[in-house]
């Protein structure tokens, strides 16, 4: 039997389109209010509105540390406190590294792995006072399964990875579960650079998924009975053999 989640406060980072606006959806369905964060503003306030009263916009750049310094506060003072973190804003590269762009790669690596560590450390003062918390990262199956296309997306997801497994146990002792849910291929804008006949080919073989598949799984993860924490929870199409 799921565990009810009404009343409490998530934030979710990249909220204002694919996998984070599906899962702030989901949540606010489920009964929580939703800080939506992401730094496309008029994309993100567009999106509160359509939400409805449960969700609150918040401007914050992941990948500014002053803009990170202001989010907990940002947080607190518009909700009271913060139950839920999804740290889920990313980027993707892919493609041979020998046609590879270096500026490009850092530039998803400090998205997808150093705006993560910021993020999940502004929060987490405040749940080891409370003793309670839930931190769901957006992982990858790249996370666990090197991906030949995209080997700096890959190696980004497995630093991600490290990091969910060693912070899951450095805070089970205030009672903090941590997680990560590892979607395969989702139909966001993070695929646009996929090469034309490969996204046509996974598209007609059905191996794509829903961002609303990755908000469901995200929901089970966080409705488990306190003493479960689901550490990893791959998702993929039928279709993958992965």
């Amino acid at each position: 039997m799921g565990v009810d989640i009404a009343g409490k406060v998530a934030a979710i980072t990249g909220a204002a389109s694919g996998i984070g606006l599906e899962c702030a959806r989901s949540l606010i369905g489920a009964g929580a209010r939703v800080v939506l964060v992401d730094r496309a503003e008029g994309a993100l306030r567009e999106a509160c509105r359509d939400l409805g009263a449960d969700a609150i916009p918040l401007v914050v750049d992941v990948t500014d540390p002053k803009s990170v310094a202001g989010m907990m506060p940002a947080i607190l003072a518009e909700a009271g406190q913060l139950d839920i973190l999804h740290a889920n804003a990313g980027a993707y590269v892919g493609g041979e590294v020998v046609d590879g762009d270096p500026d490009a790669w850092d530039r998803m690596l400090n998205l997808n792995i150093n705006a993560v560590f910021r993020t999940v450390h502004a929060v987490l003062p405040h749940m080891v006072s409370r003793r309670t918390g839930d931190i769901v990262v957006t992982s990858s199956i790249a996370g666990v399964v090197p991906v030949v296309h995209e080997p700096i997306y890959t190696a980004s997801k497995h630093a991600v990875q490290a990091f969910v497994h060693t912070v899951r146990r450095q805070v089970a002792k205030h009672r903090i579960r941590v997680g990560a849910v590892l979607p395969g291929p989702v139909v966001t804008a993070l695929i646009k650079d996929w090469p034309k006949d490969k996204l046509e080919a996974e598209l007609a073989a059905g191996g794509l998924m829903e961002p609303v598949e990755v908000a469901e799984a995200v929901l089970f993860m966080l409705t488990r009975p306190r003493n479960v924490t689901v550490r990893d929870l791959v998702i993929l199409p039928q279709s993958n053999d992965l």
